[in-house]
């Protein structure tokens, strides 16, 4: 079985290419790293490691790379593959739309078999969202021909990969704690199941679950942690009051998801335990600027922050413990972030009224805009 995988970082490497390797695919990463890709050609391997004590690790073997510059080479891998996967970042999904489609164009006029896609990202239904992009590059004729052979399908990753360095370039350290969840329906009949990876018929309240504690509760402690001087997350996590404030965060989207997808609260309690176990682990080490960074994309309505704290006002759910964190997301003050800067510069010139609406798109007099600048106001006094 033939994989073609777009992202050739820590995340591809360590979680996405780890779990196709131990599944029988062999594995072209698509970059545009020159030196990552010239290791992966040269080696064809290279090592994951885990973030324990023991620090075990794995060796994942049949991999090659392309240089995603080299158009044709990849057009012609994604025609032959079994299996395209990506971990590029939702917002670069559009860059590599164009390069996806041309490789569907050959693949359907070459009578080729089924082609799954999946967009491994931290957004919902990032895969929709790239078919879209994808089928917006199609004629109405190829995109008819791909109906019947390419199936695009939703899924949920979680599995904390920081910022690391390694003597090998190709070493990755990541925790041992995973999640691959992807969307049964939307499989091709007979297609082969990755192992380690689970298949779901109601994707979206697992989607949701990760996206509403993982992601939400990660940033929390890094703009919790950042606002008190911690540089780590694992030592911001070390301070009780942040901590405590970072499971009111989940307590509160805890009851969203609750209220909303029927989840069960006992294993939901003992779900949000792991993950506040998981962000204390200091094996990983990871920083509070690399999670917090990008917080204009963090803020915006279909994200971690505002999404949960509008779905919960709209459920009669007050997101106090929510509105906290976003007003600390609004205080992210690092001047090596553009987005960053782009949210102080505002604040400055625009007053914090202004600048938290436009960001996070909700109105001046909205309750949960009030209960946003109410935080800000007050944590700004505390800095």
């Amino acid at each position: 079985m033939r994989a073609v995988h777009f992202g050739a970082g820590n995340i591809g490497r360590g979680f996405i290419g780890l779990l196709l390797s131990r599944s029988g695919y062999t594995i072209c990463f698509v970059d545009v790293n020159e030196k990552v890709v010239s290791l992966l050609r040269q080696r064809g391997s290279y090592t994951v490691s885990l973030a324990t004590e023991s620090h075990d690790t794995m060796v994942v073997n049949g991999v090659s790379a392309i240089n995603g510059h080299d158009v044709e080479q990849v057009i012609h891998k994604i025609a032959s593959a079994d299996l395209v996967t990506t971990a590029v970042g939702v917002n670069l999904l559009g860059a590599i739309a164009d390069v996806i489609a041309r490789g569907i164009e050959l693949r359907v006029n070459s009578l080729s078999g089924p082609l799954q896609v999946i967009a491994c990202e931290n957004a919902i239904n990032a895969s929709s969202l790239l078919k879209k992009q994808v089928y917006a590059r199609l004629t109405d004729e190829v995109r008819s021909k791909a109906d019947q052979i390419v199936f695009f399908a939703d899924t949920a990753v979680d599995r904390i990969v920081p910022v690391q360095s390694h003597a090998d370039p190709l070493e990755v350290t990541v925790e041992p704690f995973y999640e691959w969840l992807i969307d049964r329906t939307a499989m091709p009949s007979g297609a082969v199941e990755i192992k380690g990876a689970g298949y779901v018929d109601h994707l979206e309240s697992y989607i949701e679950r990760k996206l509403f504690t993982v992601n939400t509760g990660h940033c929390c402690a890094a703009y919790l942690g950042h606002l008190n001087g911690y540089t780590t997350i694992h030592e911001t996590m070390a301070n009780q009051e942040i901590s405590t404030q970072v499971r009111e965060v989940l307590e509160e989207t805890g009851t969203l998801l609750i209220k909303k997808h029927g989840l069960n609260l006992q294993e939901h309690t003992l779900y949000i335990q792991k993950i506040m176990d998981r962000f204390r682990n200091a094996y990983l080490s990871d920083g509070v600027v690399r999670v917090g960074r990008s917080p204009i994309r963090k803020l915006s309505p279909n994200d971690r922050l505002v999404l949960p704290a509008l779905q919960a006002y709209h459920l009669g759910i007050e997101p106090y413990h929510l509105s906290r964190v976003i007003a600390a997301a609004l205080l992210f003050d690092y001047n090596q972030d553009e987005e960053s800067v782009q949210i102080q510069e505002r604040i400055k010139t625009q007053g914090i009224h202004q600048a938290a609406s436009q960001i996070t798109k909700i109105p001046v007099g909205h309750p949960v805009h009030s209960l946003i600048v109410h935080h800000y106001e007050a944590l700004t006094h505390k800095v």
